[in-house]
C-alpha cells in the first residue's frame, strides 16, 4: 500500500523523526491559511500523488508569500500532473502539503527496503540527494552506499555512523545524522514498510537534518496489524481494475499493451509476459488467479481483464496443479458468454483434468484457439492481436 508524503512524514514524526513543518490544503484559500500560519518568508507548495519526479513536472513550487501560495495552488489543484512514473495520462493533483522553506545547504538520499539477494532489509545512502535515485544506480553506482542489516539485532549504531562519514557529513553531525537513521529504521520496522526513501535527506545551513521529501510503503500482508493505516490509503491514486481485482484476492497489475493475460501462479505468470514479449508482443496486465482458485474467482478475473479497453487479445495460460483445468475452463466460458466477448482467446492448458477443460472450451461455442505450448500460444495470441 502505497500513501502520499504528508501521510508519511506524520508517521515518520511518531517515531522521532525530523521533517519540516507542514499543513495540509485542499483548496486556494487552505493554502493562502496555511502560509500565513506556518509564518516564513518562503513556502513550498507540494503536489500529492503517488509518484516521484513530481518537481521536474510542476508539482513543486516556493511561493514567497501567502497571496502567492494561493495563486500556485489555484493552478496546482485540477491540474493532470505528469511525471516519469505516472505516464503520459498523469494524476490529478487534489491535496497540497504547505511546507516551511528552509534554508538548505546539501541534499543526501536514504532509503531502507529489503534485498532479496541476501534476503535481509539493507539501509542506502548516498551523497546524490536529489536526484532520481534510479538514474543515479545505473551510471553511478558507486555513489550509493549500503549496509545490510541483521534481523536479530537491526540497524546497529556503528552502521549509521559508517554511512553518515561515508555521506560527507560534518564531524560535529555526524551522531545527528546516525540517530536520525536510527529512527527511520525503528520507523521502517515497527510499521512494516516494504520501503523508505528520504530523498533529499536534507542538510541546512543552520546545522539541521531534516526528511525534506519521504515515501513509504507498506506491506499488505502486514496491515492486520496496522487497521489504523487502511484510512491512509487513497483510492483516487490507483488503478480502478486494481481495486476491483483486490476484492477477490487476486493480484492484478495493469500495464500498456494490449494482450491480456490470465495465468495461475506468479512465476508462470512473469514467464508468460516475457515469452509474449519475446513473440514481438505487448501484455496488458500481470493477472495472477491463484493455485487454489474457484470457478467464480476465475470469472471474475476474466471479467476485470477485458474490462481494459486496450486489449485485443487475451491469452489464458494455466497450469492445473491444486487449480483444475476444467474449473477455469467453465469459468473463462461463464465470464465470455456473460459479457458477449468478441475478441480473440488463445489458451494453453496442462495439468490435472486438461482432456475435460479442452472439451470445456471445445463445446463452447466460443471462438477460442487452443495451443500446444508456451510458446505455441505466445505466437498465436500476437497474430491475433495484430489481426484485431
Amino acid at each position: 500500500m502505497k500513501i502520499h508524503e504528508y501521510q508519511g512524514k506524520a508517521i515518520l514524526k511518531e517515531y522521532g523523526v525530523l521533517v519540516p513543518r507542514g499543513v495540509v490544503a485542499r483548496t486556494p484559500e487552505e493554502a493562502e491559511a496555511a502560509a500565513i500560519e506556518l509564518g516564513t518568508d518562503v513556502v513550498v507548495v507540494k503536489a500529492q500523488i503517488h509518484a516521484g519526479g513530481r518537481g521536474k513536472g510542476g508539482g513543486v513550487k516556493l511561493a514567497k508569500s501567502p497571496a502567492e501560495a494561493r495563486e500556485i495552488a489555484e493552478k496546482m489543484l485540477g491540474m493532470m500532473l505528469v511525471t516519469h512514473q505516472t505516464g503520459p495520462e498523469g494524476r490529478e493533483v487534489k491535496t497540497l502539503l504547505i511546507e516551511e522553506g528552509l534554508p538548505i545547504d546539501r541534499e543526501f538520499y536514504l532509503g531502507i527496503t529489503l534485498d532479496r539477494v541476501s534476503g535481509r532489509n539493507v539501509f542506502m545512502a548516498s551523497s546524490a540527494g536529489g536526484m532520481d535515485i534510479e538514474k543515479v544506480a545505473e551510471e553511478t553506482p558507486e555513489l550509493i552506499l549500503k549496509e545490510t542489516i541483521d534481523p536479530a539485532v537491526g540497524l546497529r549504531g556503528f552502521q549509521a555512523r559508517k554511512l553518515a562519514f561515508g555521506l560527507g557529513i560534518p564531524n560535529e553531525l555526524v551522531n545527528q545524522a546516525a540517530s536520525f537513521m536510527l529512527k527511520l529504521y525503528d520507523a521502517y520496522e515497527k510499521s512494516d514498510a516494504s520501503l523508505v526513501e528520504i530523498n533529499p535527506f536534507l542538510l541546512t545551513k543552520d546545522n539541521r537534518l531534516i526528511a525534506l521529501d519521504a515515501k513509504l510503503n507498506f506491506d499488505d500482508n502486514a496491515m492486520f496489524r496496522h487497521k489504523d493505516y487502511a484510512e491512509l490509503r487513497d483510492l483516487n491514486e490507483e488503478e480502478p481494475l486494481e481495486i476491483e481485482a483486490s476484492k477477490f484476492d487476486l493480484n492484478y497489475i495493469k500495464l500498456d499493451g494490449n494482450i491480456g493475460c490470465m495465468v495461475n501462479g506468479a512465476g508462470l505468470a512473469m514467464a508468460t509476459m516475457d515469452i509474449i514479449k519475446l513473440a514481438g508482443g505487448e501484455p496488458a496486465n500481470f493477472l495472477d488467479v491463484g493455485g487454489g482458485a474457484s470457478q467464480e474467482r476465475v470469472e471474475q478475473a476474466f471479467k476485470i481483464l477485458l474490462a481494459d479497453t486496450n486489449v485485443k487479445a487475451v491469452l489464458i495460460n494455466i497450469f492445473g496443479g491444486i487449480v483444475r483445468c476444467d474449473m477455469v475452463a467453465n469459468g473463462v466460458v461463464a465470464a465470455a458468454k456473460n459479457l458477449g466477448v468478441s475478441i480473440p482467446i488463445v489458451a494453453r492448458l496442462e495439468g490435472t483434468n486438461v482432456e475435460e477443460g479442452r472439451r470445456v472450451l471445445r463445446e463452447s461455442g466460443i471462438n477460442i484457439q487452443t495451443a500446444q505450448g508456451m510458446a505455441d500460444a505466445a505466437e498465436k495470441v500476437v497474430a491475433a492481436a495484430v489481426q484485431a
